[in-house]
């Protein structure tokens, strides 16, 4: 099992105000201390953005590149997301990286509402999405689509209408998935194939439904405590595992554990804690082949 971190574990997100933003030395060092071999890029701005200084401060902890999460508006008939795109693989050729991550970007400022679509950007949706696939493919780096909270591709009908009528590959996010109202389980077991990578967060499912009634917002609900390390919440991993394993798959499981934080954490505390546990817990369901 290939296991990664990304820096949402650690509180450390693209939405304007989120909180408290930790370094990129502190959340490296703390991914290497737990065990973790690779990470994602995390937001924009956070490494850096010229490809040889966010290499090296790849390196200098030891740690591999997975890739990044994308957010690309890609709805919108007079906005081209591929130019960005090329830039972002620029920066995969020198630190590393060999997925992108993709999100229908809603054009919000946060994850808390999006605009409805209708037929005409559902058609440029696809198309894009395509495009962005093939582009990343002839430079040998594999895009996904990742269902999210608040943008475009973010309720499970949504899922499958992206996946049946394009090529991308899946990004497994339980926890947005569950909240999108999935199976998860029987969403895996559907399109184990096209899975690309796993974005592995538990859920509180008695705080995710009242997300889903329009009780809380996107934010108001991870204050909440909606995400859990891996084995303390409602989300079968145990049975997700093996159907991928069964599937062949051999990509990563990143741990992404959306949390706030309001202060820097003491010396050894905060969210290292709970990425162990989360790490710890995927460990155990591994299957030996």
């Amino acid at each position: 099992m290939n296991i990664a971190g990304a820096p949402i574990t650690w509180g450390v997100c693209e939405v304007p105000a989120w909180g408290h933003q930790m370094s990129p030395d502190r959340v490296l060092s703390e991914m290497r201390q737990i065990g973790l071999t690779a990470t994602e890029f995390g937001p924009p701005g956070w490494l850096p953005s010229e490809p040889e200084k966010r290499a090296e401060i790849i390196a200098r902890h030891d740690l591999e590149a997975v890739g990044s999460f994308f957010l690309a508006i890609m709805h919108d008939p007079d906005s081209d997301p591929v130019p960005d795109v090329e830039k972002e693989l620029d920066a995969f050729e020198v630190a590393g990286g060999s997925c992108l991550v993709l999100a229908a970007d809603s054009g919000r400022t946060n994850y808390d509402d999006r605009p409805v679509l209708d037929e005409a950007g559902w058609s440029t949706l696809v198309k894009n999405i395509d495009r962005i696939a093939h582009a990343c493919e002839r430079r040998g780096v594999d895009a996904c689509i990742h269902p999210h909270w608040g943008t475009m591709v973010q309720n499970v009908d949504e899922v499958r209408r992206v996946l049946d009528n394009t090529s991308v590959g899946l990004c497994l996010d339980t926890g947005h998935l569950t909240c999108g109202g999935a199976d998860v389980v029987a969403l895996t077991r559907t399109y184990a194939d096209r899975v690309s990578i796993v974005h592995a967060k538990d859920v509180d499912t008695s705080i995710a439904n009242r997300l889903i009634a329009g009780e809380l917002t996107w934010g108001e609900a991870v204050r909440a405590g909606m995400f859990a390390p891996v084995g303390q919440g409602d989300v079968d991993f145990a049975a997700i595992v093996a159907t991928l394993d069964a599937a062949g798959f051999s990509g990563y499981y990143v741990l992404e554990q959306d949390i706030m934080l309001t202060r820097e954490p003491a010396a050894r505390e905060g969210p290292i804690a709970n990425a162990r546990a989360s790490l710890e817990a995927l460990r155990a369901f591994d299957i030996p082949r």
